[in-house]
């Protein structure tokens, strides 16, 4: 499927948060790479909405520069912006959403660990002495909150 348009490294598509970054990868989608006739230098075709574009068209030598560090050589030239709707080309077939937000880590004390971790001290089996006294510290956090 990939191939058809252009993408001979599938690990662009499959790993494209990676490649250029969370924010990035929430505001643009790669649609295509296009092969001029002389064969030196591809153009990456990225997919956003009109209210990104700007932006992405700023950091388009860093998608590059990211996207080649990805296939190991220079093989992206040019980075192209096409803009669409919120939704794509068709109902559902492209869903731009907003970049799902990270929830604050909790710092369990260590009296609350020292709790948990003496009401499993009978348990055998390691790993579900472990995972006891994880659940226990999630379950005495909770009620201090």
């Amino acid at each position: 499927m990939g191939e058809s348009r252009g993408f001979t490294v599938s690990r662009l598509l499959t790993h494209w948060a990676e490649i250029v970054g969370e924010d990035t990868a929430a505001r643009a989608l790669p649609v295509k790479i296009g092969y001029g006739r002389s064969g030196v230098g591809a153009t990456l075709t990225l997919l956003t909405t009109g209210a990104n574009a700007p932006l992405l068209q700023m950091q388009t030598e860093k998608i590059r520069e990211k996207v080649n560090g990805c296939y190991g050589y220079a093989a992206i030239a040019k980075v192209r912006i096409t803009q669409t709707a919120t939704t794509g080309f068709s109902e559902g077939q492209v869903q731009f959403a907003p970049r799902p937000v990270k929830k604050p880590v909790k710092i369990v004390s260590t009296e609350i660990k020292d709790t948990a971790r003496n009401v499993v001290v009978g348990v055998e089996n390691k790993t579900l002495q472990d995972a006891l006294a994880l659940l226990g510290e999630n379950i005495l956090s909770k009620q201090k909150s």
